[in-house]
């Protein structure tokens, strides 16, 4: 089995605070092949960088021309995040991953975020909403910051 994973949930230091999120993964198949990526890296930002939401609306309405991704600096970082997923699915397709482990509450990778002024649910970060439109499996994986 391939399964794309979320690098930051493996332990590297790529998330934005420049720390990671490892954590336990679900059981896998033995033999399974573990695939690292982090989207945001990928799509040019660096580590650390500003912290980002997803401004009206979701994952979704990013890859749809709907809404922006802007950072805690207010800079308009929509272009790199939808770099990213686009890399990320070059490496899901690439490679045939058969499920994705991402990481909860990240811009790019979780699945339900909460609009941080309404508290209401809005959908997938970018990266997932990209995978899930492609047909990926996308399991969300609650996770922590590690120094």
């Amino acid at each position: 089995m391939k399964i794309l994973v979320s690098a930051c949930l493996l332990g590297i230091n790529c998330r934005y605070d420049g720390r990671s999120s490892l954590c336990e993964l679900p059981d896998m198949p033995e033999g399974s092949c573990i695939i690292p990526a982090c989207p945001e890296q990928l799509g040019g930002l660096p580590t650390p960088r500003s912290a980002s939401m997803i401004k009206d609306g979701s994952g979704f309405d990013v890859l749809d021309g709907n809404a922006e991704v802007i950072s805690s600096a207010n800079q308009n970082v929509t272009e790199h995040f939808l770099r990213g997923a686009f890399e990320t699915l070059k490496i899901a397709r690439k490679l045939r991953v058969d499920i994705c482990y991402l990481k909860d509450k990240s811009p790019s990778c979780g699945l339900s975020l909460l609009d941080e002024e309404t508290g209401k649910t809005v959908g997938p970060g970018v990266t997932a909403a990209l995978l899930i439109r492609e047909n990926f499996k996308v399991v969300e994986i609650e996770a922590r910051a590690v120094p």
